[in-house]
């Protein structure tokens, strides 16, 4: 357990930020899944946009690293190209 002052409000920190990011990334990750399961094209067109600017802040962010936020933007974007 720690013991010093600043190690204490260390580990607050980082919960509250772990809550955070958590939020932010299962928020994603339910969009990811959301476009996958949408069939109509000009849904999921008008959708593709807002999944790539939030797969885009995680990656900035470190919640996700840069080349899985780039693995899921193309693997979208092919999903959404073969629905033409």
């Amino acid at each position: 357990m720690a013991n010093h002052k600043s190690s204490k409000k260390r580990i607050r920190q980082i919960q509250k930020r772990k809550l955070h990011n958590k939020y932010y990334a299962k928020t994603a990750r339910n969009a990811v899944r959301t476009l996958r399961s949408t069939t109509e094209l000009s849904a999921a067109q008008e959708f593709l946009p807002k999944v790539v600017a939030m797969l885009d802040k995680l990656a900035k962010r470190d919640i996700i690293h840069k080349n899985k936020a780039s693995n899921l933007k193309s693997k979208l974007a092919r999903y959404v190209n073969k629905l033409a």
